[in-house]
């Protein structure tokens, strides 16, 4: 029999770099990945997007050499154009998956038999807000692994590194294919699987099931589910091994597709799935009960693929074609109601929220009804931001549900939420319907907002309520003073004293701040020792109330923040790049507005 082809997209590494081979797939110039989304009010919205993020992408292997005329080396073309798109929800019980999809198209003139098709991940589980790659091997060797065949799922988990820190599970998973292949097959004298996981450890050339493949015959076994001669997953190699932590990559393919007939394409679908371990087993452990969410996350990526096929038997059935265009459409999902749309403006120890109604008018894709029930409110409390993990979905807390007066729910009506006449702001067009305040928060600190949307559920289809993604319209806010240009109202500064090292602080210091209150719209604050030297200069209007500080940047998680309008933050480095020392400072604020000055002090222990 002939040799085998492989082309491979990466071997054992992910570097953009073409030495040593590898790195066999190209794209032509001027072809460019596309970003396109359904949401209506995305800046990439296109009508024909399957998802709320879609990435589309081209390449082949059938060139020898990269652009820049280097040679690839050791890459014997199969002669194929690979379509890639890729689909992201953000739904709450579809925004840990990922969906990949894969058309494969034989253009090379011949017919390609007995191909195989897998997607490789160099998988690495840990926290490098604990621990940083720069560590070098030991911070890569740490991964256990597994494969599950009822949900062809091959996943990877942190067994020995960050643990308590990362106790969550990177899974890949085969979804299925077009033409789609039956569970098993027989190959000779073997019956085999259609699905396979294989595993290796990074670079290794000696071990007998773990070694890396280094040429086409190697990975083409490794693609029929060989480790090492005739040792598949749990029939010559134990589960438990894979469970043992190390530097280890996952592969997992389907096959094998009979052939691909010139000009003929094969579709081939994947997901990436992550999830949190579930229940109390030790985090180093890899038990069935902590692979619940795992496998309920998976469940939801298959649900997604297969889409109008409920039954999945691949057939069109009576009831199924939602869409009415008498095929199969996949990637639809049950729906939410619309995100609403939400401004949060922050005020002296307070916070107003305002949304649009446009949830209301959802219609659900599964049902085809209007199923809106009602809405939820959430806030972060004080200081959910100081830990060096902010895990912003666990740390909202709901403030309050308003809901549809009917038989579901609590029926509060709409009534204590509703103004009596839309808003609009300046530069915003939303009319606003709905208004909450939230009373007895802390100047200076950080706060999130969110307003969802959450349907009656569907019995029909045993679907509960589902809520639109509380993560998709976030305000992040600091109530404070507003803008004041009242002659007679003193300027201030909050801490004063300020005390080095106090628990809204970070551990360098960059990461300090304290803030200047009372401001006027436009002004410019001057900072002086007690001898007269000016030490800073801070310019503060609209566009800026110090939201550019170190401080904002490790704990504002890169998003902008919605400041009162009379308050700036400051982080005691000088114009000179140093940082204040203990001692009392000096302070005017002078109104660009009408020139007028006004001065303060502020002391600082450290």
């Amino acid at each position: 029999p002939s040799t085998p082809l492989v082309t491979t997209g990466a071997v054992d590494a992910a570097s953009v770099s073409s030495k040593g081979g590898g790195f066999e797939y190209t794209n032509n110039p001027g072809s460019f990945i596309i970003e396109r989304s359904s949401l209506l009010d995305s800046r990439v919205y296109d009508p024909k997007a399957i998802s709320h993020q879609d990435f589309l992408m081209d390449y082949t292997d059938t060139n020898t050499t990269y652009s820049n005329g280097e040679l690839i080396e050791n890459h014997n073309p199969l002669g194929v154009v690979v379509h890639q798109e890729t689909y992201a929800w953000n739904f709450p019980f579809a925004d840990f998956f990922v969906i990949l999809n894969f058309t494969i198209k034989n253009v090379s003139g011949k017919y390609l038999d007995s191909v195989y098709v897998g997607l490789w991940t160099d998988g690495v589980v840990r926290n490098t807000k604990i621990t940083s790659p720069r560590t070098g091997s030991s911070f890569f060797n740490k991964g256990g692994n597994g494969f599950s065949d009822s949900m062809n799922i091959a996943y990877e988990f942190d067994a020995a590194g960050d643990i308590g820190f990362t106790d969550s599970y990177l899974g890949v998973q085969f979804l299925g294919s077009t033409p789609s292949l039956d569970s098993i097959f027989t190959n000779g004298t073997e019956t085999l699987p259609s699905v396979n996981y294989v595993s290796w450890q990074f670079r290794n050339t000696d071990d007998p099931n773990f070694f890396a493949p280094n040429n086409d015959f190697d990975r083409y076994r490794k693609m029929q589910g060989y480790f090492g001669g005739q040792n598949r997953y749990n029939s010559g190699v134990s589960p438990e091994v894979l469970r043992q932590p190390s530097n280890r990559s996952l592969l997992i393919t389907s096959g094998y597709y009979k052939n691909i007939a010139p000009g003929d394409s094969i579709n081939v679908v994947y997901a990436i799935v992550c999830a949190k371990k579930y229940g109390t087993d030790a985090a180093s452990l890899d038990t069935k009960e902590q692979k619940t969410n795992l496998f309920n996350n998976a469940e939801w990526a298959l649900r997604a693929f297969y889409g109008e096929d409920r039954n999945r038997n691949g057939i069109l059935d009576p009831g199924e074609d939602i869409d009415g265009n008498n095929s199969v459409t996949r990637y639809i999902l049950p729906a939410p109601p619309l995100v609403p749309v939400v401004k949060v403006i922050p005020e002296k120890n307070k916070a107003t929220i305002y949304w649009d109604k446009r949830a209301e008018s959802s219609v659900d894709p599964i049902s085809g009804k209007r199923d809106f029930e009602g809405y939820r409110i959430y806030r972060t409390q004080s200081g959910f931001d100081l830990s060096n993990i902010q895990d912003v979905l666990s740390s909202l807390v709901l403030l309050t549900e308003v809901d549809s007066v009917n038989d579901i729910g609590y029926n509060t009506g709409f009534e204590f939420v509703k103004l009596d006449q839309p808003v609009t702001f300046p530069g915003d067009t939303t009319n606003y319907y709905y208004k909450y305040e939230v009373n007895n928060l802390l100047n200076g600190w950080q706060y999130l907002f969110s307003v969802t949307a959450f349907d009656e559920g569907d019995e029909e289809n045993n679907l509960n309520s589902l809520e639109s993604s509380s993560l998709a319209n976030l305000n992040r806010v600091l109530p404070g003073t507003p803008a004041s240009e009242d002659d007679y109202i003193e300027v201030g500064v909050y801490p004063n004293p300020y005390y080095g090292s106090a628990i809204w602080d970070g551990s360098s210091e960059r990461l300090r701040k304290i803030y200047f209150f009372n401001l006027p719209a436009d002004c410019e604050i001057t900072i002086y020792t007690l001898s007269g030297d000016v030490i800073k200069r801070l310019y503060h209007n609209q566009q800026n109330s110090g939201g550019d500080i170190r401080w904002f940047e490790n704990f504002s998680s890169g998003s902008s923040q919605k400041f009162a309008g009379g308050e700036h933050a400051w982080d005691l480095v000088t114009d000179h790049d140093q940082a204040i020392a203990t001692g009392l400072y000096l302070f005017t604020v002078k109104n660009n507005n009408n020139n007028k000055i006004k001065t303060g002090k502020f002391l600082i222990v450290k």
